[in-house]
C-alpha cells in the first residue's frame, strides 16, 4: 500500500495536501498537523446489496431513558442517561471528569453491566480513586488499554449497559500511522466506537480534553458525531458546572451545579441562593446589584458586581469574563447616550458573585444599575431585585419567565423589584418599580 502525506486542521478536521498557515475554513492559525495516511483496497458498488425497512417495523425501546443515580447529571441530559446514547464530556484537567464518571457506573453498576475504559490511569490508581470515594469495587468492571481494537472486542463480547472511554485523546487504531490525539485518529476511534455501542445497545460516555481557549480538542466533527456535548466548567468556591452544548435528546438550557467534596461530587440541591452573599446591611456597597436569572427549571439570584476607575493607559478598558465584554460595552455605550454617563476615559471591571457565567439578555437592567452605583458611588437597596433587556434606543424591554424570578427572589428575602413597565405579573408580595426607559431606573428613590 501506497503512504502519502496530508495536512489536517487541528480545530476543524479541513484536509489540506500543503501546509497551511492559517485555515480557509475556521481561520485558526498554525493548526495544521501533517499526517500519513495509506491508500485502502475499495469494494466495487456493484457487489453491495442493501435493503430499507418500515418505520412501524422497528421495535420499540421499552426502555428508552434510566436514571444515572446523580440527579444534577440526569437533569443536563434531560432526564437520565438515553439507552445507546453517545456523550461527551470535556473539561479542564483535574475538574473532575472522571470522578463524575466514576461515580455513574458505580451508581447504576447493581442495576446495569458496566465497563470502565481507562487510557490514561492504571487499574490500580482507579481503584485508588474509588475507594477513596467510596465506591463499590466488586460490580465496576476495568478495562486499561489505548488500542481501538482491544476496545471494540472487550465491548462486543461484554455487551455492557455503560461505558466510559477515559480518554478520546489516548486512542489510537493500528490502521492508521499517525500518533495518538491526531486529528485522524480522534475522528476514527470516535466513530468506531459510537457505531459499536448503538448496535449492541451501550450508552457510551467519552472524556475528552479541552483546548486553552476552553473548547474541546479536536476536529469539530466529533461533536456531531455523538448525541450529547457537556462542558464542566470550574465556578469559585469549588463548585462545579455542568452544562449541555448539544444535547439531541433534551434540552440544551439545563445546568448542573456540584461541590468537590472528600467523597466525591455532590449535587446542589438548593442552589437559588448559592451564587449571592449574605449582607445584613439595609444599603449595598455602590457597584453592587442583584438579578434573577434562568437556567432551564432553575432560577438563580445572581450578584452582579462594578468597578469603575480612572483609565491607567490613556484610554478606557473593559475587564469581564462572566458577562460578555462586548455586552457590557454595549450597556456603557446606552448609559453614555441615554443616561448622560461618562464612561469613555474609565477602566470598567464587572464580575459576577460565585464565578457563575451570565449568558442572559435579562441582566443588562441589573448591569446597567450596578454600573451607574459604581459611577454615583450610589447605594442600592440590599433586597431590590432587577432583570430586564436594554435596547440601543435607552427602552428597557420585557425578559421571559417574570414570574419565575420573582417568587424566586420573593424566598429569599427580596421586597423590591425594578422591572420593565410593559411586563405583567401575577400576584405576588414584592413591591414592583417599573422603568420605561433606562435613565428612570436611576430617579426612582427607595
Amino acid at each position: 500500500m501506497k503512504a502519502t502525506t496530508q495536512f489536517i486542521c487541528s480545530q476543524c478536521g479541513y484536509v489540506s495536501s500543503k501546509w497551511l498557515g492559517r485555515c480557509p475554513d475556521c481561520g485558526s492559525w498554525n493548526s495544521f498537523t501533517e499526517e500519513k495516511i495509506e491508500d485502502k483496497k475499495t469494494v466495487s458498488k456493484d457487489s453491495l446489496q442493501y435493503s430499507s425497512t418500515a418505520l412501524s417495523d422497528v421495535p420499540y425501546e421499552t426502555e428508552f431513558r434510566f436514571e444515572s443515580g446523580i440527579s444534577e447529571l440526569d437533569r443536563v441530559l434531560g432526564g437520565g442517561i438515553v439507552r445507546a446514547s453517545s456523550v461527551l464530556v470535556g473539561g479542564e484537567p483535574g475538574i473532575g471528569k472522571s470522578t463524575l464518571l466514576l461515580q455513574v457506573v458505580a451508581g447504576c453498576a447493581s442495576r446495569r453491566k458496566v465497563l470502565y475504559v481507562s487510557g490514561e490511569e492504571s487499574a490500580s490508581q482507579v481503584r485508588q480513586r474509588a475507594e477513596r470515594l467510596g465506591l463499590d469495587l466488586g460490580s465496576i468492571n476495568i478495562f486499561c488499554d489505548t488500542k481501538l481494537e482491544k476496545i471494540l472486542s472487550v465491548i462486543k463480547a461484554e455487551k455492557p449497559q455503560i461505558a466510559v472511554i477515559d480518554s478520546l485523546q489516548t486512542l489510537a487504531t493500528d490502521e492508521l500511522s499517525s500518533v495518538a490525539g491526531s486529528v485522524t485518529q480522534i475522528r476514527n476511534c470516535c466513530m468506531e466506537i459510537v457505531s459499536l455501542c448503538k448496535a449492541v445497545g451501550t450508552s457510551v460516555f467519552f472524556i475528552g480534553h479541552v483546548t486553552k481557549e476552553g473548547t474541546l480538542a479536536g476536529p469539530k466533527i466529533i461533536e456531531h458525531m455523538v448525541d450529547t456535548v457537556l462542558y464542566f466548567e470550574q465556578a469559585s468556591m469549588g463548585v462545579r458546572l455542568i452544562r449541555a452544548a448539544k444535547n439531541r435528546f433534551g434540552s440544551v438550557d439545563e445546568i448542573g451545579i456540584f461541590t468537590m467534596t472528600s467523597e466525591g461530587l455532590e449535587g446542589v440541591k438548593d442552589p437559588a441562593s448559592f451564587f449571592i452573599s449574605e449582607r445584613k446591611e439595609a444599603t449595598l456597597p455602590p457597584g453592587i446589584a442583584y438579578t434573577a436569572i434562568t437556567e432551564g427549571t432553575r432560577t438563580f439570584l445572581v450578584e452582579i458586581q462594578a468597578l469603575i476607575v480612572e483609565a491607567k493607559s490613556g484610554y478606557s478598558r473593559v475587564y469581564s469574563d462572566k458577562i460578555d465584554s462586548s455586552r457590557v460595552l454595549r450597556v456603557c455605550a446606552i448609559l453614555e447616550r441615554h443616561a448622560g454617563i461618562r464612561l469613555t476615559d474609565k477602566d470598567i471591571y464587572v464580575n459576577v458573585a460565585g464565578g457563575i457565567r451570565v449568558n442572559e439578555v435579562s441582566v443588562e437592567l441589573a448591569l446597567a444599575l450596578a454600573l451607574w452605583s459604581a459611577y454615583s458611588e450610589t447605594n442600592l437597596p440590599a433586597k431590590m431585585v432587577s432583570f430586564g433587556e436594554l435596547s440601543l434606543a435607552g427602552e428597557v424591554r420585557p425578559v421571559n419567565y417574570g414570574d419565575r424570578r420573582l417568587k424566586a427572589a420573593s424566598e429569599m428575602g427580596f421586597d423590591k423589584a425594578m422591572v420593565p413597565a410593559s411586563m405583567t405579573f401575577e400576584k405576588n408580595n414584592i413591591l414592583l418599580k417599573r422603568c420605561q426607559k433606562v435613565r428612570d431606573a436611576f430617579t426612582m428613590k427607595g
